[in-house]
């Protein structure tokens, strides 16, 4: 356990690799509620890369990645395992699953299909604001810092725990995993999870807004290290609500992420 607890305070990577696919998630992975639980950002990048390195496909790209979040995810050991649901020549279901003492706590399905000489007909969301010149950082605000600190922020509008919607532009500052360069699947999912919480509606300091899932849609896949989330959430009257953010990258953008949202009092959390 010593090992293990210098690893999280001198790690230069998200997770550290612990052999037979299990990893050491570190304190960049530290989600802003609590110490002991990661954002959902970077283990839905750790699945993103075991489904990416399951039967690769130079060839094919994923369209589509959704995170289900069944449980807190601790700040500590996880397993990550993948498999090819439904294999095929052109479009392929794939699955992954991440354990953490003994128990699912999130799995993964995404489509990816094959590329193709299609032409690039232009997008049809909006496109990005430039990216500012100087960093934002958040606010702490009774936050637990971790993620926060580990990704760099440039706000275009909107601030941390002001609500409303806001436009971000994010950067990982560290890997996913030492060594190796995040692949553009891996720098979106490591940041569209963060969509709900620059754009709250609410009073972040009364009410929280838990997502059991994140969907994110690419029609083509982000290149370099900046992604931009252009967030908004909708909240109705009874406790549920969607947060929806517009993916960018500096060239304009790729796709969208979403998030069904349970909004509760912070007094009255759900068991």
């Amino acid at each position: 356990m010593a090992n293990y607890l210098g690893s999280i305070r001198v790690a230069d990577s998200f997770f550290v690799p612990l052999g037979e696919d299990r990893w050491l998630a570190t304190v960049h992975t530290t989600g802003p509620w609590d110490e002991r639980a990661q954002h959902a950002g970077p283990p839905s990048a750790l699945l993103g890369r075991a489904v990416q390195r399951c039967q690769p496909r130079a060839d094919m790209i994923v369209v589509r990645f959704t995170t289900e979040i069944l449980s807190a995810i601790p700040v500590g050991e996880v397993e990550v395992q993948a498999r090819m649901a439904r294999p095929g020549r052109s479009v392929q279901l794939l699955e992954a699953v991440l354990n953490a003492g003994g128990r699912e706590v999130a799995l993964a399905r995404a489509w990816r299909v094959l590329r193709t000489d299609c032409p690039d007909t232009g997008p049809g969301l909006v496109t990005p604001p430039p990216l500012p010149e100087t960093e934002t950082p958040p606010v702490p605000g009774g936050w637990v810092d971790g993620y926060l600190s580990a990704i760099e922020w440039r706000t275009v509008r909107g601030a941390f725990g002001e609500p409303g919607p806001a436009t971000e532009w994010t950067r990982m500052r560290y890997p996913l995993v030492a060594g190796e360069e995040p692949s553009p699947l891996e720098r979106v999912l490591a940041v569209a999870d963060s969509g709900n919480g620059i754009s709250g509606e609410l009073d972040l300091r009364r009410w929280l807004f838990i997502n059991p899932e994140l969907t994110v849609h690419l029609f083509r896949e982000p290149a370099g290290e900046w992604i931009c989330l252009d967030a908004q959430s909708n909240i109705a009257a009874g406790g549920a609500g969607l947060a929806t953010s517009v993916l960018a990258d500096t060239a304009g953008p790729v796709g969208v992420g979403a998030q069904s949202l349970l909004v509760t009092p912070r007094e009255r959390r759900p068991g």
